[in-house]
């Protein structure tokens, strides 16, 4: 069977952050999909490099790259970014993925764990911004697109650090949309908020109650009764990558079953 390619970001070029697997992973893979040349940055190289081959082998060589990048690093980030923009030949949209979760309520949550998910959660998402701004500018119109969580508007008693990480991941892109339309600049900045989808950071859940244990359980947190897939997501992404999304700027989008609705 032949796989057409399709054209809704055609000549758009993404760098994707924490896209080894999971969300980050989907993303790349839908965006290439519709004709962008993807940069596939992870700490976890070998597996950004898998899933980039992966990409490569359904629409031709040079569609994907992967870049070795820990997002809490700065200088890491300035070299990631550089080598993406030689490799693509510029940027034009950065997709904040990455992202950990670590659980404790406020009494028992280590301070070690609580700055370990604001570096990765939070400090990526300005660090990747900041440095990416010279390309974007270069590239426009641009799009950058984080991904917080359903987390970042509604909280639990137990997740202190991802609530609040992921609330500074929301603000923090308006903030970025208002700066970049203030410059008269052509880039756009908006988080998606997911709910409990079908990816590795539900692992830790699954081992202890067993898959179909756990995925029923958050299953009836949803109101339409059953967990995201990655698909969904990277759905999302690929419109705001797009110009279809043009006039969506310091904006939120809700992918949680209905869960806010409540």
């Amino acid at each position: 069977m032949t796989v057409t390619r399709g054209v809704r970001v055609a000549g758009k070029k993404a760098f994707i952050t924490g896209a080894a697997q999971g969300l980050g992973a989907a993303a790349a893979r839908r965006l290439a999909q519709e004709g962008a040349t993807v940069a596939l940055a992870d700490i976890n190289i070998d597996g950004a490099r898998r899933v980039a081959a992966e990409i490569d082998a359904v629409w031709g060589e040079g569609t994907a790259f992967a870049f070795p990048l820990d997002v809490t690093k700065e200088a890491q980030w300035t070299f990631a970014l550089e080598e993406a923009d030689a490799a693509m030949s510029g940027i034009s949209v950065l997709v904040n993925n990455a992202g950990i979760s670590r659980g404790g309520n406020i009494e028992q949550l280590s301070l070690d764990d609580w700055k370990l998910v604001m570096s990765v959660n939070v400090d990526s998402v300005f660090l990747g911004t900041k440095h990416a701004m010279k390309y974007l500018r270069a590239n426009e119109p641009g799009s950058i697109i984080n991904l917080s969580s359903i987390a970042g508007l509604i909280a639990a008693h137990n997740s202190p650090a991802y609530n609040a990480s992921k609330a500074a991941v929301w603000l923090l892109s308006k903030g970025i949309a208002l700066h970049c339309a203030k410059q008269g600049l052509d880039i756009r900045s908006n988080s998606i908020h997911p709910t409990f989808i079908d990816t590795p950071i539900l692992d830790s859940l699954r081992q202890i109650f067993g898959k179909d244990e756990a995925d029923a359980k958050l299953a009836r947190q949803i109101p339409l009764g059953h967990i995201g897939e990655p698909a969904d997501i990277a759905n999302a992404v690929l419109y705001l990558a797009s110009d279809e999304s043009k006039f969506m700027t310091g904006a939120e989008m809700k992918l949680d079953g209905g869960i806010s609705a409540m």
